[in-house]
C-alpha cells in the first residue's frame, strides 16, 4: 500500500454538537501520535481556523484523556458567516500555512464538509492571493501544494448519503425512545394521546425508528407523507380504530420536517388539534428538542467516533486516497470510503426531491433497509391484521426462546406474531423453550397479545438452556404433530442453535422434525456464527459502559485501580468494545489468554503510572479469560504489588448485562431480522425438503445459513464462530488506550517520536 508523507493534521468540529464527536477527535489524535504525526485541535470549528492563534492548538496524548464519555464536542463548534465569504477562507488558508496543516479532518454535517471541499478546490488560488499580498513566501507556499480532507459525518439526523449511521444518531435515538417509553407509560395510565416532534431537518430516520423502536402508533416524516389529501382523517379513524382493539394509549411520533404531499408543513399543534377534534379527548404535545443531542453518548456512537477516527488518519496516509477527499462511513459493521462531493451531492438530492414531490426518488436514497423499516412499521401500527383471503391456505408457525435471556427477545416475537398473522397464519406462541413444547405448554398468539411488548425487557415467553437428549426427542416430535407446528422460528443462543443443528440431524428418524425451522440469533455473548451482532448485545454493552463510567468517577477520585468482569462465555466481545469505549487501558479476553508476564507488564505499568501523577486505573476482563487467573487474583496481585501507589477493587457487574429495557439498535434489529424470518418460513412451508437455517447480518446484508454448515462454522468447545469479525479492532484499542507516560515529567506523550 502506497502511504504518502503527512506530518500535522489539524481536527475540527463544526455545525451541530452530536454525541461521540470527543470519540473521533480522541482517535484521531491518538493515531496520528502513534504514527508519528503531529495533531493540532481547531477550536470552535471554521470560526476557529478563521481567528487563528490560540484556536490552534497542538494536541498530546493527555489532552484527549477522559473525554469518551462526554457528550458535545470539547474543542467546540460555532457558526461561522465569515468561512462562507472568501476573505474568510483566505484568513483561514494562512492560518494553515502559519501552523505548517496541510491535512484536515472535518467532523460535522453536509454543509460542513461542502465547505471544507470549497476550501480545497480553492487552496492553490489562496495560497497565490497569499503570495501577491506578500503574507506568505514562495517557499512556505511550495510546502503547501495542496490541502488534505477527511470528512466524518457528526449529525444526529443520520441523513448523510455514504454511510448507514452518522455520529450521534444512535445516542440521538436513545433519547428519542427513552422518552417515548416514559410517555407511553402515564398516556397508558390515563388513555391518553401524546404527539412527540423530534429532530431530522429532511430525514424522517429519527421519527421512524423511534416510532418502530417504541411501538407508536402513527408517525409522519418527510420523505414518505400521507398519500391522501385528506391525511387528518385517516389517521383519526386508524387511531380510533387502535383504541377499539385494546390499545390503551396513542402515540403520534411527527418528524421536524413533516408536510403533506403537496409541501404543506404539518406541525405538532395542528396535528394536536386534529386528534382533539377526532378523538374528543385532551391531546398532549411533547417537543423533545436539543435533548436529543445532548447527554452520555451511547456505546455504538463511542466506537463508531473511534473507528472512524482511526480509519481517517489511514486515509490521510494512504497514497490510494492521496488528493482526493474522502468522506469515512460505516456500512454494515464495516468502514467504507467514498468520494466526499459525491455523497454531499446525493444529500442534497435526497432534499431536492422532497422538494419536489418526488417521493419515490427520495425513499430509494434512503435506502433499502429505510424502506424495509418503513414497510415494516405499516403492519406494526395496524389496529387489526389485514382480513384472510378466500381459500388462503393457513400454516401454524411456532415461536419460541431458547438458551438464557436477552433484551429484545420480546421486540422479535412481537415482530413475528405480528407480521406472521397479517399474512394470513396462526402463530402459536411456545413457553418455557423446548421443555415447554413437550410439555404442551403451547397457546395461540393473537394480535393484540403482544402490543407493549416492544420497549420490555426480559422475556415474556420463558426460556431455558435445557436441551432435550435422549428420548426427549421422540416426545418433542409428538408435541410438534399434536400441535401441527408447520414451522419453527427459534429465537435464543447456542442452546437454541444446539438443538436446532440436533433436530436437523435427526430428520431420517424423527419426520417431524422435517419443517422449516429458522434461529434468530439473540444473545448478549455475540457468540453466534452467521451473525456478526445477536440480538442483546448491544444492550448489554450499554449497561456496561453506564456502569464502568461510574466506577471511573469513584476511581478517579480515590487514585484506585478497577478490574471489572463481564459476561461473554468464551467470547471476548463484550470486554473488547466496552473497553473501547470505555477507554480501558488493558482487556483480558479468552481468545487471546492471559500471561503472567501479561500481568507482570500490567502490574508495571501501573505503578509507573500512578508514581507519575496518575489517578485512575480500569482493566476490564472477560468472564473465561482465564481459568486461574481470575479476577480475584488479579485484584490480590494489584493490591499487593501496589502498595501505597493504589488500592484495587473488583466490579462482577453479573446479570445487570441481560436486563433493563432494550436498546433502540436491538430493538430495530430484531423486528428487522423477526420480519425476515417469517419470509423465509413462508418461502420454505411448501417446499419437499424445508431448510433449516440461522439467519443474521454479515457485513451489509441480512443472511440465511443452512445448518448443514453450522459444525463447520463453530469452535464446539468454546461456543463461538470460529471467524470473529471484531477481533480486526483489537489492534486499535491497543493503540489508543496505551498509557506511554513520559519518565521524566509523567506527561503522556506519542508512542513514537514525532520529527
Amino acid at each position: 500500500m502506497a502511504t504518502v508523507e503527512v506530518h500535522k493534521i489539524g481536527i475540527l468540529t463544526s455545525g451541530g454538537d452530536a454525541q461521540g464527536m470527543n470519540a473521533a477527535i480522541r482517535s484521531v489524535t491518538r493515531t496520528a501520535l502513534d504514527r508519528g504525526i503531529k495533531v493540532y485541535a481547531i477550536y470552535e470549528g471554521y470560526q476557529g481556523l478563521v481567528e487563528g492563534g490560540q484556536r490552534i492548538r497542538e494536541m498530546t496524548w493527555d489532552s484527549v484523556g477522559g473525554i469518551l464519555h462526554r457528550g458535545g464536542t470539547f474543542i467546540g463548534t460555532a457558526r461561522c458567516d465569515e468561512f462562507k465569504k472568501h476573505e474568510g477562507r483566505l484568513r483561514a488558508a494562512q492560518n494553515l500555512i502559519a501552523t505548517g496543516i496541510h491535512s484536515l479532518v472535518v467532523i460535522g454535517g453536509d454543509g460542513s464538509l461542502a465547505g471544507a471541499n470549497i476550501f480545497r478546490q480553492e487552496w492553490s488560488s489562496l495560497l497565490q492571493e497569499l503570495i501577491d499580498q506578500r503574507a506568505i513566501s514562495g517557499a512556505e507556499a511550495d510546502a503547501h501544494p495542496y490541502l488534505d480532507i477527511v470528512g466524518l459525518v457528526g449529525s444526529i439526523d443520520n441523513d448523510m448519503f455514504g454511510t448507514d449511521m452518522t455520529i450521534g444518531a444512535d445516542s440521538a435515538l436513545h433519547r428519542i425512545t427513552e422518552a417515548i417509553d416514559a410517555i407511553s407509560s402515564t398516556a397508558a395510565s390515563h388513555q391518553r394521546t401524546f404527539v412527540v416532534k423530534v429532530m431530522g431537518r429532511n430525514c424522517g430516520y429519527l421519527a421512524l425508528m423511534g416510532g418502530l423502536a417504541t411501538g407508536a402508533d402513527w408517525i409522519l416524516i418527510p420523505e414518505n407523507p400521507p398519500n391522501v389529501d385528506n391525511w387528518q382523517k385517516l389517521m383519526v379513524e386508524r387511531l380510533i380504530a387502535g383504541r377499539r382493539a385494546g390499545r390503551r394509549d396513542t402515540i403520534v411520533v411527527i418528524a421536524e420536517g413533516a408536510h403533506d404531499r403537496h409541501g404543506n408543513y404539518i406541525g405538532s399543534t395542528e396535528v394536536a388539534k386534529v386528534l382533539e377534534e377526532g378523538l374528543h379527548e385532551e391531546v398532549r404535545v411533547t417537543v423533545l428538542g436539543h435533548v436529543q443531542r445532548g447527554g452520555v453518548p451511547s456505546a455504538f456512537d463511542r466506537n463508531l467516533g473511534t473507528l472512524l477516527g482511526h480509519a481517517a488518519v489511514e486515509t490521510l496516509l494512504d497514497g490510494q486516497y492521496a488528493r482526493e477527499p474522502q468522506l469515512i462511513g460505516l456500512r454494515g459493521n464495516r468502514i467504507v470510503h467514498s468520494p466526499l462531493m459525491e455523497c454531499v451531492e446525493k444529500t442534497h438530492l435526497v432534499a431536492k426531491s422532497i422538494k419536489l414531490h418526488d417521493y419515490d426518488t427520495a425513499m430509494s436514497l434512503r435506502g433499502n433497509s429505510f424502506i424495509e423499516a418503513f414497510d415494516t412499521f405499516k403492519t406494526m401500527l395496524r389496529a387489526l391484521p389485514h382480513p384472510l383471503q378466500p381459500d388462503q391456505k393457513r400454516y401454524r408457525l411456532g415461536i419460541m426462546h431458547a438458551g438464557a435471556p436477552a433484551p429484545a427477545m420480546n421486540a422479535a416475537v412481537r415482530a413475528a406474531t405480528r407480521i406472521g398473522i397479517d399474512r394470513g397464519h396462526i402463530i402459536l406462541g411456545i413457553r418455557n423453550g423446548f421443555p415447554g413444547l413437550i410439555e404442551g405448554n403451547v397457546q395461540e398468539m393473537d394480535w393484540m397479545s403482544v402490543n407493549g411488548w416492544a420497549p420490555t425487557g426480559g422475556c415474556e415467553l420463558g426460556t431455558t438452556r435445557q436441551i432435550p437428549s435422549g428420548s426427549d426427542f421422540y416426545n418433542l416430535a409428538r408435541a410438534i404433530e399434536k400441535f401441527e407446528i408447520h414451522g419453527l422460528i427459534i429465537i435464543g443462543g447456542w442452546a437454541g442453535y444446539e438443538m436446532a443443528f440436533q433436530m436437523f440431524n435427526a430428520r431420517e428418524n424423527y419426520p417431524a422434525f422435517n419443517i422449516p425451522t429458522v434461529c434468530l440469533p439473540a444473545t448478549i455473548n455475540n457468540n453466534l456464527p452467521g451473525s456478526e451482532l445477536s440480538i442483546g448485545a448491544d444492550t448489554a454493552l450499554n449497561n456496561i459502559v453506564g456502569a464502568v463510567d461510574k466506577i471511573k468517577d469513584s476511581a478517579v477520585a480515590l487514585r484506585r485501580v478497577f478490574v471489572v468482569e463481564v459476561m461473554g462465555r468464551f467470547c471476548g466481545y463484550l470486554a473488547l468494545m466496552s473497553g473501547l469505549a470505555t477507554g480501558a487501558e488493558r482487556v483480558y479476553i479468552n481468545e487471546e489468554g492471559v500471561t503472567l508476564k501479561d500481568l507482570q507488564t500490567d502490574v508495571e505499568g501501573l505503578r509507573f503510572g500512578f508514581t507519575h501523577g496518575k489517578r485512575l486505573g480500569l482493566i476490564i476482563r472477560s468472564e473465561n479469560a482465564n481459568p486461574v487467573y481470575n479476577t480475584q487474583f488479579m485484584c490480590a496481585l494489584f493490591e499487593e504489588e501496589g502498595g501505597e501507589l493504589f488500592d484495587v477493587r473488583q466490579a462482577i457487574l453479573g446479570h445487570m448485562q441481560q436486563g433493563g429495557s432494550p436498546s433502540p439498535f436491538d430493538r430495530i434489529q430484531s423486528t428487522r431480522l423477526a420480519t425476515r424470518c417469517i419470509d423465509f418460513m413462508i418461502e420454505n412451508l411448501d417446499a419437499n425438503e424445508p431448510a433449516s437455517a440461522f439467519i443474521g447480518l454479515q457485513g451489509k446484508e441480512i443472511r440465511f445459513h443452512n445448518f448443514e454448515d453450522f459444525d463447520r462454522m463453530v469452535d464446539m468447545k468454546k461456543q463461538r464462530p470460529k471467524e470473529q469479525w471484531w477481533m480486526g479492532l483489537r489492534p486499535i484499542a491497543k493503540v489508543l488506550a496505551q498509557p506511554t507516560p513520559d519518565a521524566e515529567s509523567g506527561e503522556t506523550k506519542s508512542p513514537k517520536p514525532v520529527e
